[in-house]
């Protein structure tokens, strides 16, 4: 039996980059897949490509800061494929232009940032736990390595940190509540994404995307950036019952940033 047979899985953001591979590997695992994204054309994108594999896949329009919106995409998963079983919280923004020094981030920026990286987060958990504290279930919260160490602009860093600790919160909770649910956090290094390549617009020291890769690869030490597949090799076993005694963690995968 594939690890996730059976299972039924939410992937936000899973329009592009790291949702989309996130989408497509719990697909080749078993699960049936709700891909959602505010773009929804990515999302029947990435819905199409599973499907074409003979994979279960169903796109949806999402805005992750929508309560009603939450409640409608559980609602479309338990009526399309059953109980969800998995939720991966992946929809996030980079903030990349608009808080690069504390002194100058603007309220309205914060607030932005804020409301895609930590609320709709704080969100999926919430309706997750409902949906999920008599059968059961995993969550995955996509933090980042700035939710661990300080360098990108600050309202990035205190939304990410914000994920690693929610996430803490959520697995104590549902524990203390016997609830059979996990939740933890994946700490990702740089992943050649299209978010990742945008923020060249916003440095001043870097006028290409050759040039930050370059200046990115010398912050890893394994010698190279990560891949989108590199991170959802970690959501799929997070999801999976082989990883049944993992919960309140953070899963780093960051080709030796944080080590340096």
């Amino acid at each position: 039996m594939a690890r996730l047979e059976k299972r039924v899985a939410i992937v936000t953001g899973a329009g592009s980059g790291i949702g989309e591979a996130t989408a497509e590997v719990l697909a080749r695992a078993g699960a049936s897949v709700v891909v959602t994204d505010i773009n929804v054309s990515a999302a029947e994108q990435t819905a199409n490509v599973i499907q074409q594999r003979g994979q279960q896949a169903l796109a949806l329009e999402q805005d992750v800061t929508s309560q009603t919106q939450w409640d409608s995409v559980f609602a479309a998963a338990r009526d399309h494929f059953g109980p969800v079983s998995g939720l991966v919280n992946n929809a996030g923004v980079s903030g990349a232009g608009k808080d690069r020094l504390e002194e100058d981030v603007g309220l309205d920026a914060w607030r932005s940032i804020m409301s895609i990286n930590l609320d709709a987060v704080h969100l999926g958990c919430r309706k997750a736990i409902q949906e999920m504290k008599v059968n059961g279930g995993s969550i995955v919260n996509i933090s980042s390595i700035m939710g661990l160490v300080g360098g990108a602009g600050p309202a990035y860093n205190a939304s990410k940190g914000g994920v690693r600790l929610l996430s803490k919160s959520v697995a104590v909770h549902c524990g203390k509540m016997g609830y059979p649910i996990r939740c933890n956090s994946i700490h990702p290094g740089y992943i050649w994404t299209p978010m990742v390549r945008n923020i060249v617009e916003s440095l001043e020291d870097v006028s290409n995307e050759e040039e930050l890769h370059e200046m990115l690869l010398a912050l890893h030490p394994v010698g190279r950036l990560g891949q989108p597949s590199d991170i959802a090799n970690g959501v799929s076993f997070l999801l999976s019952d082989e990883s049944s005694f993992v919960t309140g963690s953070e899963l780093v995968i960051d080709g030796g940033y944080t080590s340096v």
